[in-house]
């Protein structure tokens, strides 16, 4: 299972997609998805890694019209991309757990860490990065369970 994510220049997670495979229509699906979403402008740049699928996914989007023509796409090492450096905290939360046994507890499980994510990043509107207290009200609020209020 590989999880794509769109990932702004100020770090901010845009879009993810799990797939079962990494090859050119599982990128080409990443791209639509990340591409056609509302919060998403017209990017400059695509930075990718060193998987051949996604130029070849970029290569066959950008002629039909998928990817605007003054897009370019860049490939970087792992350890240089923005992505990969975002990606971290799955990994080390996954590894301990022995990996996932069937697509859709991995699809469900990790949903909810992106959108954990988010929320700690302070991305979710009326909750700022940093306000501990805000955010746990605010995860309270979503599963409707009892919250003590900062004194």
């Amino acid at each position: 299972m590989y999880l794509y994510r769109a990932v702004d220049a100020q770090g901010k997670t845009l879009e993810f997609h799990l797939s079962a495979t990494r090859d050119t229509p599982a990128a080409k699906r990443f791209f639509g998805k990340a591409l056609d979403a509302c919060q998403t402008i017209i990017p400059r740049v695509i930075t990718v890694d060193k998987n051949a699928a996604s130029p070849k996914a970029y290569n066959e989007m950008k002629p039909a019209g998928a990817i605007p023509a003054s897009c370019e796409l860049r490939q970087r090492n792992y350890r240089n991309n923005l992505i990969e450096r975002d990606h971290r905290f799955i990994k080390r939360l996954v590894k301990p757990g022995m990996g996932f046994f069937s697509f859709e507890t991995a699809w469900r499980t990790l949903q909810g860490y992106e959108m954990m994510h988010m929320i700690r990043k302070g991305q979710m509107q009326g909750v700022s990065k940093g306000d501990n207290f805000r955010q746990a009200a605010f995860i309270a609020a979503l599963f409707g369970v009892a919250y003590l209020t900062q004194q």
